[in-house]
């Protein structure tokens, strides 16, 4: 059985790290069994989550998961697209995960409330020395990673501007369809939905989640994937407790 690395619970998501949520979904799309562990990043070849363990073959990066899954097994996450179709969804989960993810991380991440009371909490089982300066060597990586993407060279308003054309597009895209591509969920799907439930949770505040509730279908495309997916998470029930 095919034995999935992510991150885990948390964050009112039933998986935090939108990447290892892809994988998860995409493994459910393709009817695969699998088996949900929890690792940190260093575990993993790449250095950073998911990863999966099929019989002993170590795969990382949720792209090439995705490869491995549809050659080794024989599916297609995109059965029933055009070409034409294919290149659009590689088309917008390149959107997601090469813009619109790092303005969520920078959302998470260098927001101080949302630092303090999310990622600032992983290292609170360690002594007090210890555990700030795993603070300090997990902000300057992800700064630095900001900066190289450009993301933080940017004023927050001018952040916050980017996100919202993201979110603009994938709602025009999504329109009054029950997924981005038509009638049956394709691979992009596990992409988008992994990101928007990033932002969405009410476990965060800003304004990148405020510009995103304004898109009710977005909103209303995420509470369906998470029915589908995850149906026992207590999503509808956190979404009316904020």
């Amino acid at each position: 059985m095919i034995k999935l690395y992510g991150a885990g619970e948390g964050f009112g998501l039933p998986e935090f790290s939108p990447y290892a949520c892809k994988t998860e979904v995409q493994l459910q799309m393709a009817g695969l069994a699998y088996e949900k562990h929890r690792a940190p990043p260093h575990m993993s070849p790449k250095g950073q989550l998911p990863f999966i363990d099929d019989g002993g073959r170590i795969i990382a990066d949720s792209t090439f998961i995705r490869v491995h899954m549809e050659e080794t097994y024989g599916v297609d996450l995109d059965a029933g697209l055009t070409n034409a179709q294919r290149a659009q969804a590689w088309a917008i989960e390149r959107m997601i995960e090469n813009h619109f993810g790092w303005v969520s991380a920078w959302a998470r991440f260098m927001i101080p409330e949302n630092y303090e009371k999310g990622p600032g909490r992983w290292f609170d089982h360690l002594p007090a020395q210890q555990r700030d300066e795993m603070r300090a060597v997990v902000m300057d990586k992800v700064q630095a990673n900001l900066m190289s993407v450009g993301v933080a060279r940017h004023a927050p308003n001018e952040i916050l501007a980017m996100g919202d054309w993201s979110l603009q597009s994938l709602s025009a895209l999504l329109d009054c369809k029950p997924y981005l591509m038509g009638d049956q969920p394709a691979g992009v799907d596990a992409t988008a939905f992994g990101a928007l439930a990033g932002v969405l949770t009410p476990f965060f505040d800003g304004p990148l989640r405020r510009r995103a509730e304004r898109y009710g279908n977005l909103v209303a495309y995420v509470d369906r994937m998470m029915a589908r997916h995850y149906p026992d998470h207590p999503w509808g029930e956190l979404s009316i407790a904020a």
